[in-house]
């Protein structure tokens, strides 16, 4: 027997997910995270997870893992002390960055704190010019003396970007290995590795996070690594990248800049996975947990992939999924603001001490504490029973917030509810409104610890007609990590217009990206017959600001491939912009590649169907309030392990299984397909 696991760490739980290959059994199971060391949580998920299903460690043929690691420390500016050191007339470029304003009309907007003090940012001279030639050979002098300056004053961590270290990287090559030479115990990065792409700003943006988070995301990797070794887990373990893929510890460690959505995108492949099997390409993921809510879009089966994105008020040049965050989860606390009004998240109440109902200290009412009022969750325990709540506890904090708003506690609770829905309906109307998709035309996959709970009033609120519930939403994003891929992306840029000179530029620019991709290949040891790679080419008319991502088609560049890139950017221009300037100049700006690792992944099994009677699953009737009928309702509550596939469930009713709780809401049916997924609609 051969177990494959895969272990999401989130903000409140860490899911274990377990595969075998041989028969296809899953089990999943659920611990508390440990925000102080969260390897802690994972050594003991993996260990309690293997004990339940007498999995022996010898057995384990895969480990993946998906963190909030480098997340959580950006956002919580739990960074090291970090240098940098770049091109003389640039050490301010940091601190200015663009003329935008977080908030167009917000005066007082403030900006997140600069990652690196100016007493830090060193400048040396050095000049690249924009087509590669030296103008200013680097000051290897200058260069050592900041090192020294920086060494004393501390930093654990250095960044170098010089100007056009992307066009040509001798300058960065040489600072880092002067910097290795002086400073051996630093924390090293440079542009060329991190970012080798344009827009001065972004790239120094990313390369400076990478630096912050690298001796963090290093010192954890360190201590897992440790832990699995002493559960005696003696395979390679693997960590999620932003992309979607899984890349080496080692790698992970260097690059922590490629993991800050580590968590989130395997939520996004396993939902990819799971609707491609019930028939259904056009998705809107919706993975809402105990701290947050994450939101993205599949057309065709497929995420958009973002070349850059801000996180957390921080720029970052490295591919990611298109996932969109807002802070609403479980734990997120409601409150009254200034103005009088009813407001939820996002702050969040965490793992620790967590929602009033816990019984850990917290007096304020968070959107658990709502669902265990209005008993859509069970109000006496959750986890299969494994942990009890207080329902006394959450009604006595939702009371202070009623005593406010001069509400009676039910109409509060529902409150919450109703404030956190629209919090979520508002972010996914981002990814789809915002960027020319219809939601009604999309199936909404609901997943995380609290998605299947809230799915049908959200649905109902975007007047989505389908809802797909996966087999084990709770864990999905454990899940994701067993049905993914080894990835890496490379980028470089060279400015083209779109004519039939830029043939050999084309050419040229993925002949040095293939290199690269190679070596990749043979570091990770993946066979030649398990190699694929994309192609995309980053588009604009002359004069604008942002690219726009084409596909490449496959073949030799040649006269045709500007056919097809000019008539893939109108497309996508059109869908996004509404229009296409027919006429006006094209350029190409940045040449991609996607280079993947195709692994063995854990195959899900369809079983025959069983009938519409899903009598047998019904564990007994709890009153849950629906404001839809005016106050408390006699629901059936159906154990989800139990149900078979062809069952059918009229509503109003609550699907409870160990890690999800599932709502169907009066007017709806739900029913179960051959791969155990819950689909709901209208009956």
């Amino acid at each position: 027997m051969t177990w494959r696991i895969g272990v999401d760490s989130g903000g409140t739980f860490t899911d274990v997910c377990l595969f075998e290959d041989g028969t296809g059994r899953v089990e999943v199971w659920k611990v508390p995270s440990t925000p102080d060391d969260p390897s802690r949580g994972i050594a003991q998920g993996v260990s309690e997870g293997a004990e339940r299903v007498d999995a022996a460690r010898a057995e384990i043929g895969y480990f993946g893992h998906g963190t909030t690691v480098a997340t959580n420390a950006l956002i919580q500016h739990r960074g090291v002390a970090t240098g940098l050191i770049t091109t003389e007339g640039f050490r301010d470029l940091l601190e200015i960055g663009r003329q935008k304003r977080p908030e167009l009309y917000d005066l007082q907007a403030d900006k997140p704190p600069v990652l690196v003090p100016r007493d830090l940012r060193l400048e040396v001279a050095e000049r690249v010019k924009h087509d590669g030639s030296i103008e200013t050979p680097l000051d290897e002098t200058a260069l050592r003396n900041a090192v020294r300056l920086l060494r004393a004053a501390g930093v654990k961590a250095v960044a170098i970007s010089f100007l056009y270290g992307f066009v040509r990287s001798e300058h960065e090559q040489l600072a880092r290995k002067i910097l290795e030479e002086e400073f051996p115990e630093a924390f090293v990065c440079t542009g060329h590795e991190v970012a080798p792409e344009f827009r001065e700003y972004e790239r120094l943006s990313t390369v400076v996070v990478n630096a912050y988070l690298g001796p963090v995301m290093q010192g954890y990797i360190q201590r897992l690594a440790r832990r699995l070794r002493d559960l005696g887990v003696t395979v390679t373990p693997h960590l999620t990248q932003s992309n979607g893929g899984v890349i080496g510890f080692d790698q992970a460690a260097r690059l922590p800049v490629r993991t800050v959505l580590s968590g989130p995108s395997t939520g996004v492949v396993a939902a990819q996975e799971v609707g491609r099997i019930a028939g259904f390409a056009d998705l809107i993921t919706f993975d809402m947990g105990g701290t947050s809510t994450d939101v993205a879009l599949l057309k065709d089966g497929q995420c958009r992939l973002a070349s850059e994105a801000v996180v957390h008020g921080y720029p970052i040049k490295a591919p990611m999924l298109d996932i969109h965050t807002v802070g609403a989860g479980g734990g997120s606390i409601a409150f009254v603001d200034s103005g009088g009004l009813l407001k939820v998240g996002p702050r969040s109440a965490g793992a620790e001490p967590g929602p009033a109902c816990y019984g850990r200290g917290n007096p304020e009412p968070t959107v658990t504490d709502a669902n265990i009022v209005l008993q859509t969750l069970n109000p006496i325990h959750l986890l299969g029973g494994r942990m009890k709540v207080r329902q006394d506890l959450a009604k006595a904090a939702i009371a202070q917030v009623a005593h406010r708003l001069g509400l009676d506690l039910m109409a509060t609770a529902q409150g919450i509810i109703s404030v956190v829905t629209a919090n979520m309906a508002r972010a996914i109307r981002v990814i789809s409104v915002q960027r020319g998709h219809d939601p009604r035309d999309y199936t909404l996959v609901a997943f995380g610890g609290a998605g299947p709970l809230h799915a049908a009033r959200l649905a109902r609120e975007l007047e989505i007609g389908r809802i797909l519930v996966p087999r084990n939403p709770g864990i999905l994003c454990a899940m994701g990590l067993l049905l993914t891929d080894l990835r890496a992306d490379f980028a470089t840029t060279r400015l083209a217009t779109l004519a039939g000179a830029a043939v050999p530029a084309i050419a040229d620019a993925f002949a040095h990206l293939h290199v690269q991709a190679e070596h990749w290949f043979a570091e990770e040891g993946i066979p030649p017959e398990a190699r694929r790679i994309t192609r995309t080419v980053d588009m604009r008319y002359a004069g604008q600001n942002y690219e726009l991502a084409v596909p490449l088609p496959p073949g030799p560049v040649g006269p045709a491939t500007l056919d097809a890139l000019a008539e893939g950017f109108a497309e996508t221009h059109r869908r996004l912009y509404g229009f296409v300037a027919a006429g006006e100049p094209v350029q190409l700006v940045t040449f991609r590649i996607e280079a993947s690792g195709i692994v063995k992944k854990a195959a899900l099994r369809a079983l025959p169907e069983e009938g519409p009677d899903a009598a047998v699953a019904i564990s007994g009737r709890r009153e849950v309030w629906l404001p839809e009928a005016g106050g408390f309702v006699a629901c059936p509550v159906y154990e989800r392990d139990r149900l078979r596939p062809g069952n059918r469930i009229a509503g109003p009713a609550i699907i409870e299984q160990m890690d999800a709780t599932t709502a169907v809401l009066p007017g709806m049916e739900a029913r179960v397909e051959p791969y155990l997924n819950l689909i709901l609609e209208a009956a």
